[in-house]
C-alpha cells in the first residue's frame, strides 16, 4: 500500500470516529461534543486533502478519473461543511459528509489508479467550465442536503416532537439559508454552461449531448424551484423533492457516462 492509500485509510478512520461521535449524541439532552467531532473531522480533511492531491497530480499531469473527481468533490463538500459548521447548527449535515467522505476514503484505497483521464490545463475554456461545473455540483448538493434538514425539521415541528430539534437551528433560518444556496448553485450552473455554449466547440457534439440535455434540464428544475418558492411560496418536501430530481439529474450528467466508461466497460 503506497502514501496515498494509507493517507486514505486514516482519513476513513477519522472520518468514522467524528461520524460515531456525533451520531452517537444526537439526540442527547447535551448534544454531541462539537470539539471533538470538528478535531478529528479536521484531521480527516487534512489527509483527505493529501490524499486525494496525491492521487489527481499523477504524472505531472491531473488525472481527472471519476474516482478522483469524487474524493475531489467529497472533500469541497466536506470542508465547506465543517466551515459551516463552526458558525451554525448542522448536525444533522455532518454524519452524512462525513460518513460518505470516509467511505469513499476507503473505497480510495481498494480501487486501482492506473486509469488515467488527464485534464487539460491549457485550455482555458475546458478548464473554467469543468471548475464551475464542479463547484455548482459542490453548492448544489449541499443545497440538497440542507432541503433534507428543512424537511425534517418542519416534520418534526409538526409532529411536536421538540426535543428532536432542540440541537437544530430555527426552520425559517435553515430555509433562507437552502435558498440562497440553492441561488448561488442555480448562478454557478448556468455560467458553467454559458461558458460551455459559447468556447467549448465540443458542447453541442453528439458524444456530449447526453451531459448537455440533462444538465440544462436541472438548471432549468433548479430555476423552477427557485420561481415556486419567491413567487408560490413553495417549501417544505416539494422542494426536498424537486430538489433530489435535478441534482439526480446534474449527477446522471456529470458521472454518468464516465461510470459506465470506466467502471462498465472492460
Amino acid at each position: 500500500m503506497d502514501l496515498s492509500s494509507i493517507g486514505a485509510l486514516i482519513a476513513f478512520i477519522c472520518y468514522a470516529v467524528a461520524t460515531l461521535l456525533i451520531v452517537a449524541r444526537l439526540f442527547h439532552p447535551d448534544g454531541p461534543n462539537l470539539i471533538k467531532v470538528l478535531a478529528f473531522g479536521c484531521g480527516a480533511i487534512v489527509l483527505h486533502t493529501i490524499s486525494t492531491s496525491n492521487f489527481l497530480y499523477s504524472s505531472g499531469t491531473i488525472n481527472f478519473a471519476l474516482p478522483n473527481v469524487v474524493s475531489l468533490v467529497s472533500l469541497v463538500i466536506t470542508l465547506t461543511v465543517t466551515v459551516i459548521a463552526l458558525r451554525y447548527k448542522v448536525n444533522l449535515l455532518l454524519p452524512v459528509v462525513y460518513g460518505f467522505a470516509g467511505l469513499w476514503q476507503l473505497i480510495m484505497t481498494i480501487l486501482p489508479h492506473d486509469q488515467m483521464t488527464p485534464l487539460a490545463t491549457d485550455k482555458i475554456a475546458l478548464f473554467s467550465h469543468v471548475t464551475l461545473a464542479l463547484i455548482a455540483y459542490c453548492v448544489l448538493i449541499i443545497a440538497m442536503l440542507f432541503a433534507f434538514q428543512v424537511a425534517y425539521i418542519n416534520m418534526k415541528l409538526k409532529e411536536k416532537a421538540l426535543s428532536a430539534v432542540s440541537h437544530l437551528p430555527p426552520l425559517m433560518q435553515v430555509e433562507a439559508q437552502l435558498f440562497t444556496i440553492l441561488a448561488a448553485g442555480t448562478i454557478l450552473l448556468f455560467v458553467s454552461q454559458l461558458t460551455g455554449a459559447f468556447f467549448l466547440d465540443e458542447f453541442f457534439s453528439r458524444s456530449n449531448a447526453h451531459k448537455t440535455v440533462f444538465s440544462i434540464m436541472a438548471l432549468v428544475l433548479y430555476a423552477v424551484i427557485l420561481w415556486g418558492h419567491y413567487h408560490k411560496g413553495w417549501r417544505g418536501h416539494r422542494v426536498l423533492l424537486m430538489t433530489i430530481v435535478a441534482t439526480g439529474l446534474l449527477t446522471l450528467a456529470y458521472f454518468g457516462s464516465r461510470f459506465v466508461k470506466e467502471f462498465l466497460i472492460l
